[in-house]
């Protein structure tokens, strides 16, 4: 009998100490199928683009700035999709927290950074609203954030033009240039770092020998911090494992004591904030807040999402993917205008890219369960 047992717990250690191939490996990690997608990109529009500026300094970082603003509601909407919610409200959320900046700047003469504290507590109230909703009525978080990208897209019309008049609130430069928390949302870092490397011949400089990149905008900041904090919770910490247990079989995860609810409220709170972090950059760049700014910007984050290998099932999927496939969307959207395309065929690009990363994610999930 002894001699049976250490038979079965000797093949049992073998099996673990067993190689597994490179490919194997690969597939169990929900960001393959975005990083095949970027070298793709990168190889097709190294092709077709590769004497119009797309891969030069400034071209490079105009891809990155619009994949970084992305790529902020993309992590976000990636740590709630694997806890198995999903969060429309989004883009709306952008309009309504970019004019609760603005508003109370422009009309009632508040300083910058008050305002801002005002709509991160504002998005965070919202957040929990959102949150408590679907874990308390049991609707469909889809449902619920359904109804609140609405109800935020008409607040934020309707309190607009009650306050000022108008559906834009501009010259918002002109009152913050000299806040203290303008840096922190708008401009860029490393001017010095750039500028040596011009000095030294390795950056393009312009007529006046000033380098034609003179930093790296905020918004990349932004995007690689949280995408690194967010990667740090799911794969370090207790929660992240909450985070998978919710969206892998919630009434499992009740059972062993993870507190599902709260994950998931937390989760909708961190979405709302990120639309704020967003809608802060936008209205420190631009200068003005509107009413339309966010249009479909929840769409572009899932589909972001599912290419970066997120399951729309829950309990599956990466921080990291999700920075991807907003890498993906910025390159193509700024390679369709460097190649000269007509821009209008765009969204029929992301479409079909949509429906590719769900075919392949199914793939994967299935090579890497086995069902």
């Amino acid at each position: 009998m002894l001699t049976n047992i250490t038979s079965v717990e000797n093949k049992n250690h073998d099996e673990r100490l067993r190689h597994q191939h490179l490919l194997k490996k690969a597939l169990h990690r929900p960001e393959l199928g975005a990083v095949a997608g970027v070298l793709l990109i990168f190889g097709f529009f190294g092709i077709f683009a590769s004497d119009s500026g797309m891969f030069s300094a400034a071209g490079i970082i105009n891809f990155l700035e619009v994949s970084a603003q992305l790529g902020i509601l993309a992590i976000a909407a990636a740590m709630l999709m694997i806890a198995g919610e999903f969060d429309l409200s989004i883009g709306s959320m952008i309009a309504f927290s970019g004019l609760i900046v603005a508003i109370p700047v422009a009309v009632w003469d508040w300083p910058l950074w008050l305002s801002i504290v005002f709509a991160f507590i504002a998005a965070l109230g919202i957040g929990v609203i959102n949150g408590c909703l679907v874990v308390k009525t049991k609707l469909p978080s889809f449902i619920v954030t359904l109804a609140f990208l609405f109800i935020l897209r008409g607040l934020a019309i309707g309190l607009t033009r009650l306050l000022t008049g108008r559906t834009q609130v501009g010259g918002l430069k002109e009152l913050t240039e000299n806040d203290a928390l303008v840096g922190l949302f708008s401009g860029e870092v490393g001017q010095s770092f750039f500028t040596w490397l011009a000095e030294i011949g390795w950056l393009e400089t312009n007529f006046a020998g000033l380098p034609m990149v003179t930093g790296i905008p905020v918004s990349i900041v932004w995007w690689l911090v949280i995408a690194a904090m967010a990667t740090w919770v799911l794969l370090m910490t207790r929660f992240g494992n909450w985070i998978f247990a919710c969206g892998g079989d919630a009434n499992a995860a009740r059972n062993v004591g993870v507190p599902v609810a709260r994950v998931k409220i937390m989760l909708f709170m961190m979405t709302a904030l990120a639309a704020t972090v967003f809608a802060c950059l936008q209205v420190m760049d631009a200068g003005s807040a509107d009413t339309n700014r966010g249009l479909l910007k929840e769409f572009e984050a899932i589909i972001a999402v599912v290419i970066g290998g997120t399951l729309l099932t829950g309990g599956y999927g990466s921080a990291i993917g999700a920075v991807f496939g907003a890498l993906i969307f910025g390159t193509v959207q700024m390679g369709i205008f460097y190649t000269g395309v007509n821009t209008d065929w765009f969204k029929v690009f992301m479409g079909g890219m949509m429906l590719l990363a769900v075919m392949f994610n199914n793939y994967v999930r299935r090579k890497a369960t086995g069902t």
